[in-house]
C-alpha cells in the first residue's frame, strides 16, 4: 500500500513540477512584435534596379528588398503575407474569424448550391472543382528533309 501512495505522490510531484516549469518558461519569451504595415514601406524613395542580367535568386532577394538598402527587415519580408491577411480581414479588425478566412469556400458552396438546399448532390459537387489552366502543349513540328 505504501508503494501505491509513494507512486501516487511522485507521479503529482512531478506534475506540479512539470507545470511550474512550464509557466517558467512561458513567461520569459518576449512576443514578437508584429510587422509594420506595407504603407510604412512604401514611403521610403525606391531607386532603380539594374539591368543587367540577374539570377532568379537576385531578382526574388530585389522584389523583397522595398528601401533597396541591399537588406531585408522582418517588416519587407512579411509585406506580402500582410496584403494576404488584409484581403481576408473583410472587416478590418486585425483578426480573422472562421467565417472570414474560410469565406471563398462559403462563397463556392453557396454558388454550387443551386437548390439551395443545404446539401451538395454529386452534380452539384463537381462544379466545386478547381479549374487549372492547362500548360500549352508543345507543337513541334517535325522535320524531315
Amino acid at each position: 500500500m505504501w508503494r501505491f501512495l509513494a507512486g501516487v505522490a511522485s507521479a503529482l510531484l512531478f506534475v506540479g513540477a512539470g507545470l511550474f516549469l512550464w509557466k517558467g518558461i512561458a513567461r520569459s519569451d518576449d512576443p514578437v512584435p508584429p510587422p509594420q504595415s506595407p504603407l510604412v514601406l512604401r514611403q521610403q524613395p525606391l531607386t532603380p534596379l539594374p539591368s543587367a542580367d540577374r539570377s532568379r535568386e537576385e531578382k526574388r532577394f530585389d522584389r523583397y528588398d522595398k528601401d533597396r538598402d541591399q537588406k531585408i527587415t522582418r517588416e519587407e519580408y512579411l509585406a506580402t503575407r500582410q496584403k494576404a491577411f488584409d484581403k481576408l480581414d473583410s472587416n478590418g479588425d486585425g483578426r480573422l474569424s472562421f467565417e472570414e478566412w474560410a469565406m471563398r469556400t462559403i462563397d463556392k458552396f453557396a454558388k454550387a448550391d443551386t437548390d439551395r438546399s443545404g446539401i451538395l448532390d454529386r452534380e452539384e459537387f463537381s462544379t466545386t472543382r478547381a479549374k487549372r489552366a492547362s500548360k500549352p502543349r508543345c507543337e513541334c513540328s517535325s522535320n524531315s528533309d
